[in-house]
């Protein structure tokens, strides 16, 4: 079925469910603001593929016009008043930019059953920043709608809090993963959540006793490149960016990416276009908006090598 085809079924291709974030970007302690959060990176993306996308988000009214990016670039956009607007401070040394310290500096509060708009998506996408946006309830509503994607990190990442201090983010196990994960068709982890929730190193034996909580299909990203447990295959391919100055966003373009991809295509091609955008997004900071001649190339790249 073409896009077109299921607009004549749906509303939108997919729709996405999470806090916009107003971040902050430090690298050798100089500090940028940046929208973010995976419904701005993974929107726009998907944008540029040409899918249908609508967003439900929470941030205060002051910072509405920050959504605007998104507008311009033909998202449906549902925004939901908060009495603040999430973000995140990203801490990062420039020697190093696979890792960093992430603090929250706001939270817009959970989302409710009223927040959501009453449209039809051939995927529901939910995506949110920290745990406590997205609880159990609103999951399998969404669930009753239609195939759901879900990123854990919006359940596992908790805040911290410490006297005097931005809250760190720090993982925690995810108490109801079992009931919450049999509601789940696409499942994004990174690698420490991976070993997290199972406590296997060995992502391929992550990926399969992962997918026995439920979910069809597994996508795990890690500094390396992105693996894919569907159909009980394993599919893996590289990032291979000449640079890491656009590293923050990178799974949420990926995942969105490979989401929308899965609609048109199989698993292992999602696999490789999702790689490819994803070593395209780290190259520049905001969100992907390259050509479909750039990522051929890049697929033909990490085919050839």
């Amino acid at each position: 079925m073409t896009t077109q085809e299921a607009q004549s079924r749906f509303d939108v291709d997919i729709m996405m469910l999470g806090h916009f974030a107003k971040d902050k970007i430090v690298v050798d302690g100089v500090t940028r603001t940046a929208s973010g959060g995976a419904v701005h990176y993974g929107s726009i993306a998907l944008r540029q593929l040409d899918f249908s996308v609508a967003v439900v988000t929470r941030l205060h009214p002051d910072d509405f016009e920050l959504l605007e990016e998104m507008k311009e670039a033909g998202v449906i956009v549902f925004p939901v008043p908060a009495s603040a607007t999430s973000g995140v401070r990203n801490i990062y040394d420039s020697s190093d930019m696979e890792r960093r310290i992430c603090k929250l500096v706001g939270f817009a509060g959970p989302f409710s059953e009223d927040d959501l708009p009453d449209i039809t998506a051939r995927v529901y996408l939910i995506t949110p920043i920290i745990a406590g946006e997205v609880d159990l309830p609103l999951l399998k509503s969404l669930a009753s709608r239609g195939p759901v994607g879900l990123d854990v990190q919006g359940f596992v990442r908790v805040p911290e809090e410490r006297r005097g201090e931005e809250n760190a983010l720090v993982f925690h196990q995810w108490s109801e993963m079992a009931e919450g994960l049999a509601h789940v068709t696409y499942l994004k982890v990174d690698r420490a959540e991976a070993e997290l929730l199972t406590g296997e190193t060995d992502l391929a034996v992550a990926a399969e006793k992962l997918s026995g909580y439920g979910p069809r299909e597994i996508v795990i990203t890690q500094s390396s490149g992105l693996v894919v447990y569907a159909e009980g295959q394993i599919y893996q391919a590289p990032f291979t960016p000449r640079s890491l100055k656009g590293r923050t966003g990178r799974g949420d373009t990926c995942f969105s990416t490979y989401v929308g991809k899965r609609l048109t295509t199989s698993p292992e091609e999602a696999t490789r276009f999702a790689a490819a955008v994803t070593t395209l997004k780290q190259e520049e900071p905001g969100p992907w908006r390259g050509s479909m001649e750039d990522v051929r190339d890049v697929m033909a790249a990490h085919q050839a090598g």
